[in-house]
């Protein structure tokens, strides 16, 4: 019989699995893994920095519904993608990385990059372990996704020594499974899904916030046909964004704060009650709500909820629209929020049409909306910038909008356009930087250029990390309010063109469509260079609920 090393047989099973694609770093302890992903016809995208590997695992998963992968070495390997886990982890999001280890003969000894990464790993994966058998490889990463669609998803780390990747074992001995998870979805109990429905007969001013779950659970015509039926508006929030038609009547952005502090009825599928909303004070105190999540934890975890139902996002909605009677009744409440969005928006107009130099975010946001295309994939990677844009930037369809999370971990986009370009190459992509943001994983632009994968990535440049600028200037005044947050507005453009992509620099508004013009028509990763005005700051910020 052939012989398999333990590497090979990590490839075996991620092709398995339907794994087409690994992010790592290389290092001496996993290279046998990728003398098997050669094998087996899976691409190996090496990147600049682990936690780079890291994001672009998180958002391959996000984007294909595979669970993405990370391979990198031990020790330092390990440590610098443990940003990129954890983002994942509160992001719900559920890949695998792959670390590497010591000889386990020579465990204990003060081996090259040496340290127990399984328990530094624990409190942020939905499992952590060590393969200590090669013939178990297959069933130890088997588990280890298991687990990571185990109810609440999440992150899975596996430490594989570099003696059990590299020893050599008979094909009979190992056992590759077919088919590690079940494709079951939880379903709501049947008591609490007819109360649900029975809340929602009677309401008169519902509200629906549809979040992250959605997506995941990839419910996005359940939703559209429920909110259809229902007449309810709906509020999309993290990846489900881009779940309802941008035209959609029951679709709002600018009313949510008044929109939950009046409601009689809530409805709240698959997001938290975090500091998004509040931690549930942003819905009326008199308002009965209706909780959804795969999580049974985060269930009346902040605010007490009338009806809290356990299940999957698609099954509960598929469920819910049988039950509930056609719309009518709520035309007058939408009506009246949709005059509100009418009247916010025109408050707006004049940023998004402004002249001014330094260029206004919203006029910005305003040409980037503009510029996207039916399939564009939008990722936003930024503090107040993004934060500002988001009510102005509109995804044109579901899973085409990314962001960290609720973990707020800034330096995503170079590392979710590699996954986003490597897992969907003909879609368009788009990144929308802070410039603090651009600077902690811009350098990865290298990897996009090496492995040809064109994106146009725009830098709203300021000079500052200005979400917490602001914090600063109000609380110390200006004498104090500026220390450690000002940066030099440097020319990114120049630097990705030193890497052999394309630049612009943009400081007048009327500059700003050429330029994207230019960079997306380049075929080459690009970035615009925007130069922002610094003294502006979004709404979200100037309210200050995400420091409280």
């Amino acid at each position: 019989m052939a012989g398999l090393t333990g590497g090979k047989l990590v490839a075996k099973t991620l092709a398995t699995e339907g794994v087409q694609a690994i992010f790592t770093l290389c290092g001496a302890h996993v290279m046998d893994i990728y003398s098997g992903c050669l094998d087996e016809g899976i691409r190996i995208i090496d990147v600049r920095h682990e936690q780079t590997a890291a994001h672009a695992a998180d958002a391959w998963t996000r984007l294909t519904g595979v669970p993405g992968v990370a391979v990198v070495t031990a020790g330092p390997g390990v440590t610098d993608a443990v940003t990129g886990v954890a983002n994942a982890y509160r992001a719900q999001v559920p890949m695998l990385l792959i670390g590497g280890q010591a000889p386990i003969r020579n465990l204990l000894k003060g081996g090259l990059q040496e340290m127990n990464s399984v328990d530094m790993m624990r409190p942020i994966t939905k499992f952590s372990g060590t393969v200590f058998d090669t013939v178990r490889i297959p069933e130890m990463i088997g588990l280890a996704l298991r687990e990571a669609c185990n109810g609440r998803p999440g992150p899975s780390f596996l430490e594989i020594p570099q003696d059990v990747l590299d020893r050599e074992v008979e094909e009979n001995e190992v056992r590759v499974p077919v088919q590690s998870r079940s494709q079951c979805r939880l379903t709501g109990d049947r008591k609490l899904m007819a109360r649900a429905a029975g809340l929602l007969a009677k309401a008169q001013r519902p509200a629906l916030i549809a979040g992250t779950q959605v997506w995941s659970c990839r419910a996005v015509e359940q939703l559209r046909l429920f909110v259809e039926r229902a007449g309810i508006p709906t509020y999309l929030n993290g990846a489900a964004r881009g779940c309802l038609p941008v035209d959609s009547p029951h679709a709002f952005n600018r009313t949510r704060k008044f929109a939950l502090s009046k409601a009689d009825v809530v409805l709240v599928i698959g997001t938290p009650f975090d500091f998004r909303l509040g931690y549930g004070s942003r819905i009326a105190e008199g308002a009965k709500i209706i909780q959804v999540d795969l999580d049974y934890a985060e269930l009346c975890h902040n605010r007490d909820v009338e009806v809290a139902i356990q299940a999957d996002a698609g099954a509960f909605l598929e469920e819910l629209e049988g039950a509930v009677s056609p719309a009518g009744g709520t035309r007058k409440w939408l009506d009246e929020l949709r005059t509100m969005e009418t009247e916010l928006l025109e408050r707006e107009s004049r940023f998004l049409s402004s002249d001014a130099v330094p260029i206004h975010p919203l006029r910005l946001a305003r040409e980037i909306d503009a510029f996207l295309r039916d399939d564009s994939i939008l990722i936003a990677d930024g503090g107040d910038t993004v934060t500002m844009s988001a009510s102005v930037i509109r995804p044109r369809g579901p899973g085409q909008w990314l962001d960290p999370g609720p973990l707020g971990t800034l330096g995503v986009g170079t590392p979710f356009a590699i996954a986003a370009k490597a897992a969907m190459p003909a879609r368009d992509v788009v990144v929308l930087f802070g410039d603090g943001a651009f600077g902690l994983t811009g350098f990865d632009y290298d990897t996009l250029i090496r492995f040809n994968l064109p994106m146009v990535g725009i830098v709203a440049n300021n000079g500052a990390w200005n979400q917490v600028r602001y914090v600063q200037l109000l609380k110390y005044g200006p004498q104090k309010g500026n220390t450690a947050n000002l940066l030099h507005s440097l020319r990114y453009d120049r630097i990705i063109e030193a890497m052999g992509g394309h630049g612009e620099h943009v400081t007048e508004p009327g500059e700003i469509r050429a330029a994207l013009d230019r960079a997306r028509n380049s075929g080459k990763p690009a970035c615009v260079n925007v130069l922002v005005d610094r003294e502006t700051f979004s709404s979200s910020t100037r309210d200050l609920t995400i420091y409280k």
